[in-house]
């Protein structure tokens, strides 16, 4: 202990310090400051600074043995924490199976929403066929092979009951996302060191060609939709052919997404169907689906009828009406089912005897049609959402290539005239 006398303007005051012993390598050290009464004789300050020292001293050792009990205290439940850690980490080597664990981090993820809903929902539909393989495999035993054989079976004829062909390379990809999620799981857990999953080969599965209506008959198509559709159908189709949206992506247009001014609709959202759960609202497919599009007058005229009609519905439905925002809608104002527009299409087309091809083909119809006319892949890319370019240069590798034969056969013939 040590007492060091200080001059100050309203006179002398003393500093007490005390050094204790260490805790985590550091030492520990106490301090006060006695200032004496005015009037205090030499002596009696003298007498009162040592007991005050002594009673200071006391108190800082009685302090830093409570402190030392607290660290033992705390370095003991951290022991007994991380032996309990490790007894879990080795129970589950010995005795938790791939399903077990793969039900534990689907509850995580319902808990934290770190996946969209439609790929944890996604995620959730790859169970069944997963633990009727693999579901009874401890974690720790799961090895490349186990996980390889089983993608593998995907791609087997008779797998896909409405095909009776293999699951595509993108499905089979989806099931070995979900194996991988659960494993780096697992690995994050310690109850493996290494995730199998990698390098792991698909089965090649029929490729369907992609059906792009024509020019001509979009057309037709476009004028018989104009003529005789229901107003929304006119809507949503004509939004499909002009601006080569997803499906969720319009039935997820709500009002205050369209500029009136500046004819501008922004995508923000997309609604979706899953078997089991229903309609939902999610975000778009990546950050490059959040985009502003330009909308023809033809397509404002529409909406601006569309809102005016949807106004009188919702009075002649009362009380029954919900109010969404939403452009597609079923007659009480709740969101219109991801499926009825390919339905009422399917039915259209059959009825009008014009071709029918999948809702996506008015996307393909708008990519092709604005790359053969020399819109640069960039800018079509970011009209379509697309994450990266080379997206749109893969899909569309056809329509370039015919693109650049014409371009060079009509130098060609300039040549050689």
């Amino acid at each position: 202990m040590t007492i060091l006398p200080q001059e100050t303007k309203n006179g002398t005051v003393y500093f007490i310090r005390v050094s204790l012993g260490y805790i985590n390598g550091k030492q520990q050290t106490k301090g006060m400051t006695y200032r004496p009464e005015k009037g205090m004789s030499p002596r009696a300050i003298e007498k009162e600074l040592n007991r005050q020292a002594v009673l200071f001293e006391e108190k800082a050792k009685q302090d830093y043995e409570q402190q030392l009990q607290r660290e033992a205290d705390k370095q003991e439940q951290e022991r007994i924490q991380l032996e309990k850690e490790e007894n879990e980490i080795e129970y589950a080597k010995k005795h938790m199976t791939f399903q077990e664990l793969a039900e534990e981090w689907v509850s995580l993820q319902e808990e934290t929403h770190e996946l969209k809903n439609s790929s944890l929902l996604r995620m959730k539909s790859c169970r069944q066929r997963t633990y009727k393989a693999i579901g009874n495999v401890l974690v720790s035993n799961l090895t490349y092979r186990k996980i390889q054989s089983f993608i593998t079976s995907l791609g087997r004829n008779g797998v896909n009951q409405k095909t009776g062909l293999g699951l595509s390379k993108k499905t089979q990809k989806h099931y070995l996302t979900f194996i991988s999620d659960v494993l780096i799981y697992a690995k994050k857990s310690g109850i493996v060191n290494d995730n199998p999953c990698r390098d792991i080969s698909f089965s090649k599965s029929p490729t369907k060609e992609i059906e792009i209506y024509s020019l001509d008959e979009a057309k037709k198509l476009l004028a018989a939709i104009d003529d005789k559709a229901p107003l929304k159908y006119k809507l949503f189709f004509n939004l499909l052919a002009y601006c080569g949206m997803r499906r969720g992506e319009t039935l997820g247009l709500e009002y205050k997404d369209i500029n009136y001014g500046t004819s501008v609709l922004t995508i923000s959202r997309t609604s979706n169907y899953h078997q089991g759960y229903g309609v939902y609202t999610d975000t778009p497919k990546t950050k490059s689906s959040y985009r502003s599009l330009y909308i023809q007058p033809k397509i404002l005229t529409l909406i601006k009828l569309l809102q005016a009609e949807q106004k009188q519905q919702a009075i002649a439905c009362g009380d029954q009406w919900v109010n969404t925002d939403r452009l597609f809608i079923k007659w009480n104002g709740e969101p219109l089912h991801p499926s009825a527009p390919y339905k009422w299409l399917k039915r259209f087309c059959e009825h009008e005897n014009l071709p029918f091809k999948a809702l996506h083909s008015f996307r393909h119809f708008v990519a092709s049609q604005a790359l053969a006319s020399g819109v640069d892949a960039k800018s079509v890319s970011s009209m379509l959402g697309h994450s990266q370019t080379s997206t749109t240069l893969n899909i569309y590798a056809h329509v370039i290539q015919q693109t650049n034969e014409n371009a060079l056969n009509s130098i060609a013939n300039l040549l050689e005239k």
